[in-house]
């Protein structure tokens, strides 16, 4: 199979550099990205502009573990805050060095929400370039999962965002606190991604990506079929994020596809 890699680069003892010959992928998404051999790292060597990490807020630090956190989890900071960090000092403020393309961090919260976030400000405050603003967003940090609406709708938007749901159209909530509209595929079709998919199998997922993108916003399934059948009929009905666990495969088909 060839598949397309960035390499990494050890600019220094502390930060990440990236060589490549071409841009990423604007439409991958890295599901559960912690739970592979090389958390973020994989991501970026197939490409992907997006990933996604859920944090428990145990003893006062923000660890990254889908279940309960045992003692050897790693923390937000290390896995995902201080290397997209050294990535933006290495290569002029930009995650993949010939691109301007925004890399998107969904942090999934899996304990109390407002806690959680406070946390999650604290010490995103610590890295300076990881804050969006409307002017520079190399790195857009927004919040899924146990997320803090009310909270975060009253502060106005801060420099992390929220994934919002279907349910948020509508209400006038900028792009910037919410660039991302995500929810189960299941909802919206019971197409099983087996075969080539009918006329009115993906109906209400082209009419909902026609809802998100009036808002200027990106569309993000989970749940859905994960496989190149499903891919393209995601893609051509204009899902925006590929939510996927195969993450050379689809640095594979994207490639070949041309996106």
């Amino acid at each position: 199979m060839l598949v397309r890699f960035f390499s990494i680069l050890l600019c220094s003892t502390s930060v990440l550099c990236f060589s490549q010959s071409q841009f990423p992928y604007q439409h991958a998404h890295a599901h559960n990205d912690y739970e592979h051999v090389r958390p973020l790292k994989d991501a970026l060597q197939n490409g992907f502009t997006s990933v996604e990490a859920d944090v428990h807020l145990q003893d006062g630090e923000l660890l990254v573990s889908h279940n309960l956190p045992v003692k050897k989890t790693q923390s937000l900071e290390t896995l995902y805050l201080a290397p997209l960090d050294s990535l933006l000092k290495g290569n002029s403020g930009k995650v993949y060095l010939e691109s301007e393309i925004s890399f998107y961090l969904m942090i999934d919260i899996k304990t109390e929400a407002e806690v959680t976030y406070k946390a999650i400000q604290k010490i995103v405050r610590q890295y300076p370039s990881l804050r969006c603003s409307t002017e520079n967003c190399p790195v857009k940090i927004f919040l899924s999962g146990n997320r803090p609406v009310n909270t975060m709708i009253k502060e106005g938007y801060t420099g992390i965002g929220i994934d919002g749901r279907p349910g948020d159209l509508g209400k006038g909530y900028s792009v910037e606190l919410m660039p991302v509209i995500s929810d189960n595929f299941k909802n919206w079709s019971g197409w099983n991604g087996k075969s080539t998919p009918s006329a009115n199998d993906l109906l209400q997922v082209r009419n909902l990506a026609k809802d998100v993108h009036a808002e200027g916003k990106k569309l993000r399934l989970w749940a859905a079929p994960d496989n190149e059948i499903s891919w393209t009929a995601l893609l051509e009905a204009g899902v925006d994020f590929i939510n996927t666990d195969r993450l050379a495969e689809l640095n594979y088909f994207l490639s070949k596809k041309g996106f």
